[in-house]
Parts: structure tokens; C-alpha cells; sequence
């Protein structure tokens, strides 16, 4: 079972928690004005990192609070957790 660092709560189990996909990515100025195909990868297409990934986080069973998490796509391992607002973590990723 996995842990994941909740930055109000704690470390939690992964069954408390629920998955929002890539951090950072801004919602479009003009909306209004996107093609169908703009809407279609501003809502689907993402990175597919392997290594350290960004990704939103939310506590389900908790806090019930959103946030970011920098996360190793290769071990799993949570690398860093940080409020959405704040600056992500400058990490520099090892070899493998």
C-alpha cells in the first residue's frame, strides 16, 4: 500500500486520496475562442513523464483539500507535496 504525504494532514494511505492529473496546467485565456480541437487537447492531451511528474492530488477521506505533489512515475515514491500557489519544488532528477 502506498503513502502519500497530505501537506495538512499528514501521511495517509493511498485509499484516502484522489487523483487530479497533471499539476500546472492553465486553463486557456479566451475559452471562448479555442477551436474544437484546442478544447480537445487542452482537456486530454498531458506529458506522460517518465521520472519526476507534477501531479494534483486531492484528500478524499481527509482535509478534503487539493495539492500538488512531485512524484517519481518510475518508483512511485513522492519526491515533495506543496499547496496549490506555491512554487514547485526545483528537484533535479537522478540517472537511472
Amino acid at each position: 500500500m502506498l503513502t502519500i504525504p497530505c501537506p495538512n494532514c499528514g501521511p495517509r494511505d493511498e485509499t484516502e486520496f484522489g487523483y487530479g492529473g497533471q499539476a500546472h496546467v492553465a486553463y486557456p485565456e479566451n475559452p471562448d475562442q479555442l477551436s474544437d480541437r484546442e478544447w480537445g487537447e487542452y482537456l486530454f492531451y498531458r506529458e506522460n513523464t517518465r521520472g519526476l511528474f507534477a501531479e494534483r492530488w486531492v484528500h478524499n477521506a481527509g482535509c478534503r483539500r487539493w495539492f500538488n505533489a512531485v512524484r517519481d512515475t518510475v518508483t512511485y515514491e513522492f519526491k515533495a507535496v506543496y499547496r496549490p500557489g506555491e512554487t514547485r519544488p526545483d528537484l533535479t532528477q537522478g540517472e537511472s
